[in-house]
C-alpha cells in the first residue's frame, strides 16, 4: 500500500509538472545559452543577467556560451542545429534580423530552423565620442564629419551587425561620411573608442552608459523616441537636432525548431517571471534596457517584421551581401 501510495504520489506530482513540460523533469542538467557575439556586448550582458535569474528559479546551472563570428552565423547555427529538447537556447539580438540580407549562405533560416520564446529587453543606443573630438553637441559633431568627409572612424561588433547599420543609418541621417572598422565585439569596439582608435559611435546603452557617466566619454544623445530615465540629460537625437533618425536595439531567446509545446511554455513561463523579478528589473535598468517577456506568438510576428525592415535598410545602405 505504501508503494501504491508512494506510485500515486509520483504520477500525481508529473502531471502537475506536464503542463509546463515537467516541472520535474526539465532541467535536469545543465542548460547551454549561446550568445552569438563575444563577451561585453549587450546580448553578453542581458543573457548573462538572464541566465543568473535562470539558474536560481531552476535549480541548474545556465552557461553561457559565446560563439562571435560571421555576424551571429556561427551561433546561430549551433542552436538551429541542436536537439529541441530545451537544453540549448540561443540569446540574440537585432543582429540576428539583419544577418539573413547581409550573407547569402545562411547555414539555418532564421523562421524555419527557430521557435522564438520571448523578446527579453530593448534599449535605445547612445550616439558618443572620445573626448579627442572637437563637438559639444550632436549637431557639432555631424559639422565636424561633414568638414572632413571620411576622416573620423566608427567601430561596430562586426560587419552586418545590428550596431554596423545603426552606424550607416545615422550618418544617412546626417548626411555625412565616416569610416567603418569592424571589431569582433560592441565591447572591443567600445575599448577601442576609450583608446581613442576610433573617434565616435552608435552604441548601446549597456556598453556605453558607465563610460558616459564616467566622463570617459562624450555622450550626445540617445537614439530612441524618448529620453532614458538613467541618463534624463541627454536629449534624444529628434532634440539634438537630426529628427527621423531612432534606432532600438532588441535581445531575444529562441529554441531550435521542433520544441514541443509543453516545452516551450515552460521555458517562457520561467524567463518571463525572472523578468518581472525586481531585482533583474533594476539591473537591466541600470544598463539602459527595457525588460519585456511577450509571448512566443507576440515575439515570432515582432521578428518577421524586423527582417523585413532591415532588409530595406540594407538595400538602402547600399551594402553588398557577402
Amino acid at each position: 500500500m505504501l508503494a501504491v501510495a508512494a506510485g500515486g504520489l509520483s504520477l500525481h506530482a508529473s502531471a502537475q509538472g506536464a503542463g509546463a513540460a515537467g516541472r520535474a523533469e526539465f532541467p535536469v542538467k545543465p542548460v547551454r545559452m549561446v550568445v552569438p557575439l563575444a563577451p561585453g556586448g549587450g546580448s553578453d550582458i542581458v543573457g548573462r543577467i538572464v541566465a543568473l535569474g535562470l539558474t536560481e528559479r531552476w535549480g541548474q546551472s545556465v552557461v553561457v556560451d559565446n560563439r562571435p563570428g560571421a555576424g551571429g552565423n556561427i551561433g546561430n547555427a549551433i542552436v538551429g542545429k541542436s536537439v529541441a529538447d530545451g537544453y540549448t537556447v540561443l540569446v540574440s539580438s537585432s543582429t540576428m534580423a539583419i544577418s539573413p540580407a547581409l550573407y547569402r549562405d545562411q547555414p539555418v533560416d532564421i523562421i524555419r530552423d527557430f521557435q522564438p520564446v520571448t523578446l527579453l529587453a530593448s534599449q535605445p543606443s547612445i550616439i558618443t565620442a572620445h573626448p579627442a573630438v572637437p563637438a559639444k553637441t550632436l549637431k557639432e559633431l555631424i559639422a565636424v564629419m561633414k568638414a572632413q568627409p571620411g576622416k573620423l572612424a566608427f567601430g561596430s561588433a562586426g560587419a552586418g551587425t545590428a550596431s554596423h547599420l545603426a552606424n550607416e543609418q545615422f550618418l544617412m541621417a546626417a548626411g555625412a561620411k565616416a569610416l567603418h572598422v569592424p571589431y569582433k565585439s560592441a565591447g572591443l569596439a567600445m575599448t577601442a573608442l576609450l583608446g581613442g582608435e576610433i573617434q565616435f559611435m552608435v552604441t548601446n546603452m549597456a556598453t556605453a552608459l558607465p563610460q558616459v557617466k564616467s566622463g570617459r566619454l562624450k555622450g550626445f544623445a540617445v537614439t530612441g523616441a524618448q529620453r532614458v530615465p538613467s541618463v534624463p540629460e541627454l536629449p534624444t537625437a529628434a532634440e539634438a537636432g537630426l529628427p527621423g533618425y531612432e534606432y532600438t536595439t532588441w535581445y531575444g531567446m529562441l529554441l531550435p525548431a521542433g520544441v514541443s509545446a509543453p516545452l516551450l511554455n515552460k521555458v517562457h513561463t520561467d524567463t518571463a517571471a525572472v523578468l518581472r523579478e525586481p531585482q533583474v528589473r533594476e539591473r537591466l535598468a541600470a544598463q539602459g534596457l527595457d525588460p519585456h517577456g511577450n509571448t512566443p506568438v507576440e515575439f515570432s510576428r515582432y521578428l518577421k517584421a524586423e527582417l523585413a525592415k532591415w532588409g530595406g535598410v540594407v538595400q538602402v545602405a547600399g551594402l553588398t551581401p557577402q
